[in-house]
């Protein structure tokens, strides 16, 4: 199976997981977190061009899960952590962290927050380097193994 086959066919599998927990992904900070995490994934490599931020943020609009929360609440969520990261990605992303570790009292919500990083990297058909290594992280952040997401 090609490599690009493998990553449509994961996002697939770990949207179709979350959307199965979709009643137990109600809370403020499941919500926080998804959106740092989208944010992370979005400027995981340094920059963020306007296409970009316009087609995560439709992702995120898209998508049953978070369709539990308001979508201006979710679009205004992103859009600070996005900016946090672009003004100095490094200090931002101590930021962004911090918000995404807020799921880590939950595991349910913590893998589904790991699950929507890897669905938004995806969601292009690539989850490249740069994206797989921030979702790492944020594994590390959740207390989560990375290699139960292949990561």
């Amino acid at each position: 199976m090609a490599l690009w086959d493998r990553i449509k066919e994961s996002a697939s599998t770990m949207q179709t997981q979350l959307v199965a927990k979709k009643n137990d992904l109600k809370s403020g900070a499941f919500r926080d977190a998804s959106m740092a995490m989208c944010a992370l994934v979005a400027a995981a490599d340094g920059t963020v061009d306007p296409s970009e931020r316009q087609r995560v943020a439709q992702l995120i609009s898209a998508n049953e899960v978070l369709q539990n929360f308001p979508a201006d609440d979710l679009r205004r969520r992103f859009e600070e952590n996005l900016d946090r990261l672009t003004t100095d990605f490094d200090f931002g992303k101590v930021s962004v962290m911090q918000e995404i570790a807020k799921a880590k009292k939950k595991p349910a919500e913590a893998r589904a927050v790991v699950q929507i990083g890897i669905v938004i990297g995806g969601a292009d058909g690539r989850f490249d380097k740069d994206e797989q290594a921030v979702v790492r992280e944020a594994c590390y952040a959740l207390g989560l193994p990375p290699h139960e997401f292949d990561l």
